[in-house]
This record gives structure tokens, sequence and C-alpha cells, in this order.
């Protein structure tokens, strides 16, 4: 007789969010339902709110996987040299994480709705565990840290508004020196 392996709750809790990311990257808080993250899923609407309750939550859970996996992203970049140089080779593998869409994308959604408190919150404790692991990493100043999320964020305007495939001089003092994903 062949043993079935049932999943935990907390196996489809994990697949659920990696769905509601891959969803809400696509959608949007507003242009996803809950509907739209169960069929992700593979599951019924009503076990996704059973696992993760309303969509609030269900996107604040999937901008919580975001910032894990940035965290993971960034601390596997190499180490060794100058502050600066590892925050330039953290920022080298943001910037390939970011070359799937769905990471760059949900932040930039987060950010349009985070007057949604909750929103807002998860939004901040991300960008807050970012900017303190890159700080703490690299033995930067906050002045070098300032500039590593700022470029970051230039980087996620130049990618989702097609900047770098504007041949002008404005574009390209705004893409010059920067690496971003080609997309």
């Amino acid at each position: 007789m062949t043993q079935r392996s049932l999943s935990t709750a907390a196996d489809r809790r994990s697949e659920l969010v990696d769905a509601a990311l891959s969803a809400f990257s696509r959608g949007g808080y507003a242009g996803t339902t809950i509907t739209d993250v169960a069929h992700e899923a593979g599951i019924s609407s009503a076990y996704v709110l059973k696992l993760l309750g309303g969509k609030e939550q269900l996107f604040v859970a999937a901008l919580d996987r975001c910032f894990e996996r940035i965290e993971e992203t960034l601390a596997g970049a190499p180490m060794g040299g100058t502050p600066t140089e590892i925050l330039d080779a953290m920022g080298d593998a943001y910037a390939d994480l970011i070359a799937d869409r769905t990471l760059l994308l949900i932040q930039v959604h987060a950010q349009s709705v985070a007057a949604i408190p909750a929103i807002g919150d998860a939004l901040r404790s991300g960008l807050a565990r970012v900017t303190r692991f890159a700080k703490e990493r690299s033995g930067a100043a906050d002045a070098d840290v300032q500039r590593f999320i700022a470029f970051g964020q230039l980087c996620h305007l130049v990618v989702t508004a097609g900047i770098a495939d504007v041949d002008d001089d404005w574009a390209r003092a705004l893409t010059d020196g920067l690496r971003h994903p080609e997309i």
C-alpha cells in the first residue's frame, strides 16, 4: 500500500503566500481578488480565507515574503572589501533578483496602497528590515545606505517606466551608471 503525503496547513499557507505574491504582483491590490489568489494556488476561496483571512492579510503576507526574499538575496551577496563595495555587491544581487518583475511589482503596488494602515506598516517594516540589514552587513555610513536604497528605488522606476529604452538626455541622466535588469 502506497502512503500518500498530506500537506500540512503550514505548507499550504506557504504555497498560498507564494501564489498571493504572484497574483498581486500582476494585478495589484485593487485589481486582484481572493478568487484570483485561490485560482493561482489551486485551492478554494473558502480555504484561502481559512488559512490567511481576507485580502489585506494576503497582501501583507505576500509583501512580507517579498522582503524575506530580498534579505536572503542580499545575504548571499559576496562579502569583502569596503562598505561601498559590499553595498555594490548587494545592489548587483538585488538587480538580478528583480529581473523577475514579481518582487519589484509587489513593492510598487504596495507603495500605491500604503495608505491602508496594515499595508503601509508592512511596507515600512520591510524597508526597515532591508535598510538595517544593508547597514549592519556593509558597515556603511547612513548616507551610503540611503544612497543604496535610493538607487534601488530608482532602478524600480527605470524598469517599470521603461526609461532605459528612451533615447533622450533626461533618460540617460537617470540611467547613467545604473545597473538594472534587462526586461
